[in-house]
């Protein structure tokens, strides 16, 4: 029979009949709850992995300014990318060179927010919501859960 052996002075044991896991007092374990393979199956490779950031673009408004920002996006390996300061007027959804951009403005050409989002992604976009001038929704499919991005 094993009898682990207790340490008072931090409370913790310092061994079971296993392992030498250590354990609180009342706490005693015969069997390791912690695999290091655990959630392996839910683990994320690293060919799904998205690059997300968002950049202050200050207008969108001037001439090559959007192509400058696709290219960008590819140098970069960018995937979805918010962007602040749009000044375009009113809410949509444009394609351009396979990058969906949905953007959200005022009635004047200030302010705004946009998302880019690569070709690879633009598929799977569910849909949009543009709540203001400065805020921005865009859900996007995905397993095993849809991701939400905000832009503000």
């Amino acid at each position: 029979m094993c009898t682990p052996k207790i340490n008072f002075n931090n409370d913790v044991n310092e061994g079971s009949c296993f392992k030498s896991i250590p354990v609180s007092s009342g706490r005693e374990s015969y069997v390791p709850q912690v695999t290091p393979d655990r959630h392996q199956a839910t683990a994320r490779k690293l060919k799904d992995k998205l690059n997300i950031t968002t950049w202050n673009i200050r207008t969108l408004l001037q001439k090559g300014k959007l192509e400058n920002i696709k290219q960008e996006m590819e140098r970069m390996k960018l995937n979805i990318l918010g962007l602040s300061e749009v000044r375009w007027k009113e809410a949509g959804k444009i394609t351009s060179g396979g990058h969906e951009i949905i953007y959200s403005g005022g009635t004047e050409s200030e302010k705004g927010v946009g998302i880019i989002v690569e070709q690879t992604i633009s598929k799977a976009i569910k849909g949009y919501w543009a709540l203001s001038d400065r805020v921005l929704l865009v859900k996007i499919a995905g397993k095993p859960v849809d991701l939400k991005c905000t832009n503000s």
